[in-house]
């Protein structure tokens, strides 16, 4: 019985939710990560740990301060229109991996709902692997819209190392970026 009490017990501390989205009026780009890692969760912030390249490309392309601090960041973006949210609503996971998402525990968030309120939303840009096929298994098949752009790209994680800065910078700067309409 103590068994059967520590293993749910573990499995709540596992369980985790992400963030509302940050999105302002007439977004045009939506970033999606799977789910916070423990850094970002511990902050309430998005991309917190202080090696992920997420901040430093966003703020290399739409040109301002990565420096700002989070809420001016989070201004800059939408100012640029530019949304951010996760794949997942919640999910089981130990520690910060994507790949450790225990896959029966996920629950996406409600993408019909949010791109109803959000029809300006013409360009999804995936966080990394992880981030796109939870997104074309669990969200694309309920989605209505034929007119939204997927681009999965190089994840913004340290755990991502395959990836040299640079590279991340070249596959990111023409996704994050929009002809002005």
């Amino acid at each position: 019985m103590d068994k059967q009490r520590d293993g749910a017990a573990a499995r709540r501390e596992e369980q985790v939710w992400g963030f509302a989205p940050v999105v302002g009026q007439g977004a045009r780009v939506l970033v999606l990560g799977s789910m916070p890692g423990v850094a970002s969760l511990r902050q309430g912030q998005y991309y917190a740990h202080p090696r992920n390249a997420f901040w430093p490309l966003a703020a290399r392309i739409l040109g301002f301060d990565a420096g700002l601090d989070y809420d001016a960041r989070l201004r800059a973006l939408q100012a640029r229109g530019v949304a951010l949210w996760d794949v997942l609503q919640a999910c089981e996971r130990p520690g910060s991996l994507d790949a450790d998402i225990r896959r029966e525990t996920l629950v996406p968030n409600d993408f019909p709902a949010f791109l109803a309120r959000h029809p300006s939303i013409v360009r999804v840009c995936l966080n990394g692997g992880k981030a796109a096929a939870m997104f074309r298994r669990h969200v694309l098949p309920a989605l209505a819209r034929a007119d939204l752009e997927c681009i999965e790209l190089p994840s913004t994680s340290p755990a991502h190392a395959a990836a040299s800065f640079e590279q991340k910078l070249t596959a990111w700067r023409p996704a994050l970026t929009l002809p002005i309409v």
